[in-house]
Parts: C-alpha cells; structure tokens; sequence
C-alpha cells in the first residue's frame, strides 16, 4: 500500500506549548477520534477529561487517511474552536495520527517537566512519550493495515468487528510492525480508565469484550527501554483503537 502523510501545519508558535503543558502526568493521557458536531476530532485526554488538544496540535506529526479498499486519501487536521477536526479530499475508511509528547520528568514533589531527567534533579519519573490513534469510520471488509508511522498499533485480529455490545473481540498488538508480547490492553478508555487491563499473548493477541452500542476506545500500552538513558528512563507508548457500533434507528 502506498501512503501519504501530511505533517500538522507548523505555524501554530511554540510559546502556545508552554501555557498547554503546565499540567499533571504526562503519561496517563493518550488520542483519539471521536465524533464532534458531526465531524471528526482528534481528542486528548483520559477518561471523561476532554483537554486542548487544538493547543497540542504542534506535537502531531503526521495524520493519514485511507479508503475502503486502503488507498491513500489526502487528510489534514484543523482547528475548529477548540477542538481539531478532520478535512479530507474524499470520505476515509481509516484515520491515524502521531504524536510525539517530548520528554517529561517528574521531580521530588511530584510536579511534572517538559525536561529530561539530566535538567531535573532528583526526577523520580522520566520517560520520553509516544501517542497514537488509530480510527475506523465503518466496518472492515478486510484485515486493518499496519500504518508504519504508528510504532504501536492495535487492530482487530480478524477482517471484522463485532455489531453488538458486549460481544468477544480478538485484537492483536504490534510494535515495529512485529507482533508484540506483554502489550496491556485497555476495552475502554473514555468511560473506565482505572480498569486493570489484559496483555497481550505470545502471538500479540488478546481478547476483550466491546463495551458500548457507540463510541469504543481500545488502548494499547507499552514501556520499552529508554533509547537515552541520559535524558529518560523509558520509552512509553499509547496507541488507541476506536470505532462505533451503530443504535437503533430512531
């Protein structure tokens, strides 16, 4: 498959940055797409905490678009008010975005720093953080592609999804376009962030059950090992899988 990205506009100044990120942990917040007003957005947050993600837009590196039979589709990211939406040339089947988080240490008190643990004395926490998402606009026909910018991802395991609440879903995890092992998985995101998740198996694969007729947020944690240990201790990465099962019709 080929595949086009179109990185975040840069024109929105660094200095936005500073007032976004004077806030809590780093590490316990993620992205996805959910639906606003009838368009797309990009949400940050965890849980119900629906926080700037228009401010944060500096930090996503690319977003992708693909159709139906998993061509490529000119997608970009707007802000709208508060909220960034989705344009795209044609309608997309499949949205992914990538976001690199910068580097974050937590200090003796517990306060948080856009910093590496070399500018902090004492961190207790420092980790450099990745968040990606991964959304499907209907239900496939065929296996999710592994898009190569999302360094975690998390696909349904068949070339389906299931239509009802409640139901079994089988997922699968990987990391460097490899399936991965020990990968927690979160069944939903928005609605129960303290869950205790499952892991992934050998083979990446785990099962959960879809926990809502709408909006699903599935997401897949890892911690690796720090590629600079100088500056943090780990590599986190969040990756989400989101979807919604149709209601009734009114």
């Amino acid at each position: 498959m080929r595949s086009i990205s179109r990185t975040v506009s840069a024109g929105l100044i660094a200095a936005t940055l500073a007032a976004a990120f004077a806030s809590s942990a780093a590490n316990a917040h993620a992205i996805w797409f959910a639906q606003r007003a009838r368009q797309l957005a990009l949400v940050y947050g965890v849980g119900a905490d629906d926080l700037d993600a228009v401010k944060r837009l500096p930090l996503v590196k690319s977003v992708k678009g693909f159709d139906a039979s998993g061509e490529p589709v000119m997608t970009t990211l707007r802000a709208a008010g508060a909220i960034p939406v989705l344009d795209s040339d044609e309608p997309v089947a499949i949205v992914a975005a990538e976001m690199d988080y910068g580097i974050w240490s937590k200090d003796a008190s517990g306060e948080w720093h856009n910093k590496g643990r070399d500018e902090v004395p004492g961190a207790t926490v420092s980790e450099h953080n990745f968040k990606y998402a991964l959304h499907l606009t209907q239900v496939p026909t065929k296996p999710v592609p592994l898009v190569p910018e999302l360094k975690l991802q998390l696909v349904p395991a068949g070339a389906a999804i299931p239509e009802k609440m409640g139901e079994a879903m089988k997922v699968r995890a990987y990391y460097d376009g490899k399936p991965a092992a020990g990968v927690e998985i979160m069944e939903d995101y928005v609605n129960d962030p303290d869950q205790v998740p499952v892991k992934t198996d050998a083979q990446g694969f785990a099962t959960v059950k879809v926990r809502n007729q709408g909006l699903n947020v599935l997401m897949a944690i890892l911690v690796g090992p720090s590629d600079n240990p100088a500056k943090y201790a780990s590599m986190e990465y969040r990756s989400s899988l989101s979807f919604v099962l149709p209601h009734k019709p009114e």
